[in-house]
């Protein structure tokens, strides 16, 4: 466990590529050649890291859902995932700010069990939009899925920025929460409304450009 706990540690610093196996002998206080005696490789020890930490954010999420009373609407649930998912990154365990900052990068074969472990725990919040939907408190403009990976996306990048010396975590978590709930719920005024563009400057020779190359997209 002392090795282990100390590669989250330094993989959450220094990432995949830069963390050497006597980076973690330094910080565990042991013999490289100790390593060896555990895992068979750099690689394998990386695995069971985050493996860890798609398995505890998970983990948590659940046990923060069971939580709540029966009749807790489907975007509340959302917003106690929200919070669940940015306290386990940030604050409870190391290994899944390893795992978010390291996501995508172990080698295909040795990376079986954390993409089962990431469909399992991208499912958690497919049910949570997906109830959101059927209750209807997602806008409807909205591709629901795309939503989705918009929103894990923003959460999973705080931890490359975010500086305790910024403000309390209930205060990020407080700001993530109304972002999100103002993202998924609010409605955009139709283009096709007459007074769409009132007061709105014409757009740039650049955003012209970019709007002709979304339409001959599609």
């Amino acid at each position: 466990m002392r090795i282990l706990d100390a590669t989250a540690k330094v993989l959450s610093l220094k990432g995949f590529a830069a963390t050497q196996l006597t980076d973690v002998s330094d910080s565990a206080q042991v013999m490289t050649n100790t390593i060896y005696k555990h895992f068979r490789s750099r690689e394998e020890l990386f695995e069971e890291v985050m493996y860890r930490g798609v398995i505890e954010i998970r983990k948590h999420m659940e046990e923060a859902l069971a939580a709540l009373p029966p009749d807790t609407s489907p975007m509340d649930r959302i917003m106690v995932a929200v919070e669940a998912h940015l306290q386990t990154e940030l604050e409870l365990t190391v290994y899944t700010t390893a795992w978010i900052r390291n996501s995508g990068q172990l080698p295909e074969q040795l990376s079986r069990r954390q993409k089962k472990g990431e469909v399992a725990y991208g499912q958690i919040w497919k049910s949570l939009f997906a109830d959101a939907i059927a209750g209807g408190e997602i806008n409807p403009e909205l591709d629901a899925g795309i939503a989705q990976f918009l929103v894990l996306g923003a959460l999973n990048w705080i931890v490359t920025w975010w500086d305790p010396r910024r403000g309390s975590p209930d205060a990020l978590v407080a700001n993530a929460q109304l972002m999100v709930r103002n993202g998924l719920t609010s409605r955009t005024r139709s283009s096709a409304s007459p007074d769409a563009n009132v007061g709105q400057p014409p757009p740039s020779g650049r955003q012209r450009s970019f709007r002709r190359g979304i339409r001959r997209r599609r």
